[in-house]
């Protein structure tokens, strides 16, 4: 970790610090870079599963196309709170194609300026949302372009959560449990020890694996305590 960073700059800096962590370069440490990139993925999964830290409400925009209900919005959306219309009646049209709801929304932006009513005067789009194949689909028939303000609950990226003086130490303790989980489960295959010459050497691999689970059960413990960084009464996943 550089003296000049509170968290980390990003995943080297972290691969390397757990490395050391380990007594790499001391002792022989049986873990390749994809070992350790296992480690930190199990961190940013669980940290976002169990912390409302790893959560933030955010607006995005989406252009409407004519005839168009569905739209796959970005990976790191999980939870879409309301669809805000930009336009002012846009969407009414004419003859067959009249909508009433876009009427009073435009009578209502003219005579309530700021004062706009919700999805039952059209200035909001009704919408189904799949979180898992990340589709919006809007309850409209879409008859113009239109620019749509979409308030999301959105993960905050990884490069962001490791320079952050709590997840950042939160994820590199897990990083480096999940390490020893991984590094004992190799070790433990070897449970009558390896030939050396003044005899069998026994290696520290349950040792390592019950040292890794404690510490686990113990940073799960930190999040329900909110030590590391999340806030009481939040938005939380799981």
């Amino acid at each position: 970790m550089p003296e000049n960073q509170i968290g980390y700059n990003n995943r080297e800096d972290l691969v390397r610090e757990l490395q050391l962590r380990l007594a790499d370069e001391i002792v022989d440490v049986e873990l390749d870079r994809s070992h350790y990139d296992i480690a930190i993925d199990s961190a940013l999964n669980k940290y976002r599963q169990l912390s409302s830290g790893a959560v933030e409400e955010a607006v995005i925009f989406i252009q409407t196309q004519p005839g168009v209900t569905e739209y796959t919005l970005p990976n790191e959306v999980i939870e879409v709170q309301r669809l805000y219309r930009r336009g002012v009646g846009s969407n009414s049209g004419t003859g067959s194609n009249f909508d009433p709801f876009d009427v009073a929304f435009n009578n209502m932006y003219l005579l309530n300026a700021g004062q706009i009513g919700g999805r039952i005067f059209g200035s909001e789009y009704n919408f189904l949302w799949n979180r898992n194949t990340k589709v919006l689909q809007i309850l409209r028939n879409i008859k113009v372009d239109e620019e749509v303000a979409v308030g999301v609950h959105n993960f905050i990226p990884e490069k962001i959560l490791l320079g952050d003086i709590y997840a950042g130490k939160w994820l590199s303790d897990w990083s480096l449990a999940q390490s020893k989980l991984i590094l004992g489960e190799a070790r433990s295959k070897y449970m009558g020890g390896i030939p050396g010459a003044g005899g069998n050497i026994v290696l520290n691999g349950e040792a390592m694996k019950q040292e890794g689970q404690a510490e686990m059960e113990s940073l799960i413990m930190a999040v329900h305590n909110m030590e590391e960084g999340n806030s009481p009464l939040g938005f939380v996943i799981g």
